[in-house]
């Protein structure tokens, strides 16, 4: 990281201690914006990486709207038959850990005309140059199996400040590799704002609130992903997590310690332990002394599959009732459309493309 992002992310740090503070006092005064592609199950590093942060802005009263980026799944692969079963599981998911439809909207990406149709005049305030040299998007391209890269996915950040901007929202979790991304949004928001709103800025510029989340490892050591298969799915059974954590990487030590730097692996078992059951990561090596991995890998078993039994419970519940699933889904929908419509009205207004067709 050179000085100037080591800057900005000094400076998003710092703001984002202060929105906490606003967030304790006036939580209705922001709106939220966050999301998912819908890609494979969401597993317990979405859980305590994003998930439960999106459950605690909700209950402490802000504005939280989530986006299905299903069209954005086509950024890097196909969109598979699949797909409709694949969002309303997501919807499961979401209702699963706690994200209420009456406290927030949930709605599809695709469903959205209006949000889309911001892309056009949006890509025209971005250039060329700009999106090659985003770091973000050179990292999902290296993590495809795309031997070039499309359109789609090189202007992937418009379509996200597309997002963001539609609904007006001035808040948006992110994690420091996220920045790029929120750093455009906010560009283009100023760009439209000088050009076609001067005199009294439309667009709200949204402000990242950063995490402080863990980046969870998955069982082969490398980041939990979806796309990689070394995640436990919140939808996993019991069985199907304990075969996942006694296959997952450590390393011959016996004796079990916290060293994140040293023993990432033995340290992300420890960490997924501690989160799960509440206890600190030094009270978890200390249990654990010179049990070994096999004796860290069963504490690990019974922490998660205990944390996330009420969890699965919900979630088998509520995939038995796609009907719920889909009223939810088509509720927020509806919801997006409407703050969609409106903000396209505006945007068509002050670009001058409104037009009379009366006789």
């Amino acid at each position: 990281m050179n000085r100037t992002d080591q800057l900005s992310l000094s400076a998003t740090r710092r703001r984002s201690d202060e929105i906490e503070v606003e967030l304790a006092a006036k939580p209705e005064q922001f709106r939220v914006l966050t999301g998912d592609r819908p890609t494979g199950p969401l597993h317990v590093g979405h859980l305590f990486g994003t998930l439960l942060n999106r459950v605690r802005l909700q209950d402490a009263g802000a504005d939280v709207m989530v986006v299905i980026a299903d069209y954005q799944t086509l950024t890097d692969r196909d969109a598979p038959d699949s797909l409709p079963v694949d969002v309303l599981n997501l919807v499961a998911d979401y209702l699963a850990v706690g994200l209420d439809p009456s406290r927030c909207t949930i709605f599809a990406h695709s469903q959205v005309p209006a949000l889309n149709q911001l892309f056009v005049p949006f890509l025209s305030l971005v250039t060329v140059a700009e999106l090659r040299r985003n770091p973000t998007v050179k990292a999902e391209f290296d993590a495809s199996d795309r031997a070039t890269m499309n359109a789609l996915m090189l202007t992937y950040p418009v379509h996200q400040a597309a997002d963001l901007l539609f609904c007006h929202s001035n808040l948006v979790p992110v994690g420091k590799d996220q920045l790029p991304h929120l750093e455009l949004s906010r560009a283009i928001a100023r760009r439209f704002n000088d050009r076609y709103s001067p005199h009294q800025p439309y667009f709200t510029m949204p402000e990242g609130l950063l995490s402080d989340a863990p980046l969870l490892l998955g069982t082969d050591g490398q980041k939990m992903s979806k796309s990689r298969k070394n995640a436990i799915a919140l939808g996993a059974t019991e069985d199907e997590t304990a075969r996942l954590i006694r296959g997952a990487k450590t390393d011959s030590e016996r004796m079990i310690t916290y060293e994140p730097d040293r023993r990432p692996e033995v340290a992300n078992l420890v960490l997924l332990a501690s989160l799960c059951s509440g206890l600190r990561p030094e009270q978890i090596v200390h249990d654990v002394g010179t049990g070994g991995s096999a004796h860290l890998k069963q504490m690990v078993v019974d922490a998660i599959n205990e944390y996330l039994r009420p969890i699965r419970s919900r979630r088998q519940s509520l995939v038995g009732e796609p009907d719920h699933l889909r009223k939810i889904l088509a509720d927020g929908v509806e919801q997006a459309n409407a703050i969609g419509d409106r903000t396209l009205g505006e945007v068509r207004r002050l670009t001058h493309t409104v037009y009379s067709f009366a006789a």
